[in-house]
């Protein structure tokens, strides 16, 4: 049952492939904001995923997120997320990032519910 409090944690070593420089979004070497973006959109889907019917998924349509402290190579990155609102099937997360020195990253985020069939069907 999808229900406020769900929370889950995705973690990563930064690599030289999450970098900004590797990701086109800087560059320096240190952990890209989309890297960070897709742990914490990693950690929202994995919140929910064991309370959805079958054939269902979800997906990200909103992220609203600061990224506030760089991480270096080889930091270790935890991304929490913690489902604060159920409204039909919008859900919406609070989350963060760190690393062992601390908070790099906060925001909210948003995904919808859907069928997986459905939803590639679009596709065609």
């Amino acid at each position: 049952m999808l229900k406020s409090g769900l929370s889950a944690t995705a973690r990563t070593t930064v690599t030289e492939a999450a970098t900004a420089r590797a990701m086109g979004s800087g560059d320096l070497e240190v952990f890209a904001t989309p890297a960070m973006v897709a742990l914490m959109e990693q950690a929202a889907m994995e919140a929910v995923a064991p309370e959805l019917p079958e054939g269902a998924t979800t997906v990200g349509a909103e992220m609203s997120c600061t990224h506030i402290r760089p991480s270096a190579l080889r930091a270790g990155i935890a991304a929490t997320a913690v489902l604060t609102a159920v409204e039909g099937r919008k859900l919406t997360f609070a989350v963060g990032a760190s690393d062992e020195r601390g908070i790099i990253g906060e925001g909210t985020h948003v995904r919808f519910v859907v069928d997986r069939e459905r939803f590639m069907a679009k596709l065609n």
